[in-house]
């Protein structure tokens, strides 16, 4: 349901107010302080708690029409107690002094009924953050329900006039919002955050009946200024579901397979499942006991680069409060490090890296070539813009996925391809790739170009 226009803007509206944030910031940390206190008193031997407040607005607009707007609003506290090595954890929205204490008191009841777990525990004081940059992350958005509506109108509307077999759409949209965060530890550690963050997207349908197909596009940044004009977004939509129209069956078979690089992060995001401590210490991870070893080409860098400047994940500190540095995750194919939290590295007999909470902005270094480039020098074989399924097995590596693209041959685009199935393991997977494009969809905190893979199975029509 639509809610009344002048109702949104007025609640929109209190996005644009003068910046508070170091206000509010200072605020949530003194409470942050108070309900430290308040675990200390009740027993608990270390404590930890995060707290979070956002607000945003957001409209859709579909057929020339509005369909939402949405104004939202979300504050929440998260306290853990440890007894020793009993861990409790219990959570609220409702910041009112008796909720709270309500909130610290099922933490330490449930910690005073947990079994001990030796690895259970903060972080080591000696590794909490000191230092604080500003990684220029904070760019409120100030626009009104109207200006949204009109921007998500002109986006649409550019691309239903891009191409006249562009028969439908599925709508545009555009959100903006704001988040301030604190962590707290009973370390002595309070570290603060704030972040903005804005896109626009659109989805239209082209063609008619059985042939039609459908595409996207968005773009997404921390500032307004940095993400592309509304009729771009719109015109890049209709642009890639026309190239879809007329898909051709191609023969079953292995093939070099390029995934562009929208998918291709995909690719990395497996890579971190594979490293990443909870499924290390779980053998859970075809990657076990790699660290040291050569996993991908010898010319293939992979580095994390946490400081950033207006980087989407950049970050003084991880979700335990320990300091992020520059670190190297594969140098010269070789495996440099895992990915670990406290609990994880404690489990495993190793040191916390500073990744608990997850990776901040992971760069893949590039062989330079454009993406056109690496379509004319792949010869035959399928470029891939859209994957489906799930069916990836970080415990084993085997990896087969529905796919969509394009079919290249003689080093040229020659028609649009749907229904595939492209498969391999990613361990012979990664040890193929021959090249990382220069054309980086710096809309993810993964970073990375197009990548070509030397050979996949790709499963078409039936061989001959």
């Amino acid at each position: 349901m639509v809610k009344d226009t002048q109702v949104a803007t007025a609640t929109a509206k209190a996005i644009i107010a003068d910046d508070d944030a170091p206000q509010r910031l200072d605020a949530m940390a003194e409470q942050a302080r108070e309900v430290l206190a308040r675990c200390l008193q009740a027993g608990a031997s270390e404590a930890e708690v995060s707290l979070s407040a956002e607000r945003g607005l957001s409209v859709n607009v579909r057929q020339g029409e509005v369909e939402t707007i949405e104004y939202t609003r979300d504050r929440g506290l998260g306290v853990t107690v440890y007894f020793g090595h009993r861990k409790g954890s219990a959570s609220t929205a409702d910041l009112l002094p008796t909720s709270l204490m309500t909130t610290v008191e099922r933490a330490c009841e449930i910690a005073r009924h947990t079994e001990e777990d030796p690895a259970s525990g903060l972080a080591d004081a000696d590794r909490m953050a000191t230092t604080f940059p500003d990684f220029d992350l904070w760019h409120p958005w100030p626009i009104a329900a109207e200006q949204a509506i009109a921007l998500a109108l002109e986006c649409e509307q550019a691309g239903r006039d891009f191409d006249t077999r562009i028969g439908n759409s599925e709508g545009a949209g555009l959100s903006t919002g704001e988040s301030l965060s604190v962590y707290a530890n009973s370390h002595g550690f309070v570290g603060t955050e704030r972040g903005s963050h804005h896109s626009m997207s659109c989805s239209l349908i082209a063609g008619a009946g059985s042939g039609m197909q459908r595409d996207y596009w968005y773009s997404s940044a921390l500032a307004a200024e940095d993400m592309e004009p509304a009729a771009s977004i719109g015109r890049e939509a209709a642009r890639r579901a026309v190239s879809r129209l007329n898909p051709r069956p191609v023969r079953t078979g292995r093939f070099p397979v390029l995934f562009s690089a929208p998918v291709a992060r995909s690719l990395i995001g497996h890579l971190l499942s594979a490293v990443s401590g909870g499924s290390l210490y779980r053998r859970a991870s075809f990657l076990l006991d790699a660290m040291g070893t050569r996993i991908l080409p010898d010319w293939m860098t992979i580095v994390e680069r946490p400081h950033l400047m207006r980087g989407l994940r950049s970050a003084a500190f991880d979700a335990e409060g320990v300091a992020t540095t520059d670190q190297d995750l594969v140098r010269d194919g070789v495996l440099s490090r895992y990915l670990l939290g406290s609990y994880s590295a404690r489990k495993l007999g190793m040191a916390s890296t500073g990744n608990a909470g997850g990776v901040h902005n992971l760069l893949v270094e590039s062989t330079g070539q454009s993406l056109d480039a690496l379509i004319s020098g792949m010869g035959t074989g399928l470029l891939v813009t859209e994957l489906m399924g799930q069916g990836v097995s970080t415990v084993t590596g085997d990896y087969s996925r529905g796919a969509a693209g394009f079919w290249v041959e003689n080093g040229a685009i020659a028609f649009p391809v749907d229904e595939l199935t492209i498969a391999g393991n990613l361990r012979d997977m990664y040890r193929a790739i021959e090249a990382v494009g220069s054309d980086v969809d710096r809309r993810s905190h993964i970073l990375t170009g197009s990548i070509l893979i030397g050979e996949m199975m790709v499963a078409g029509e039936s061989p001959q």
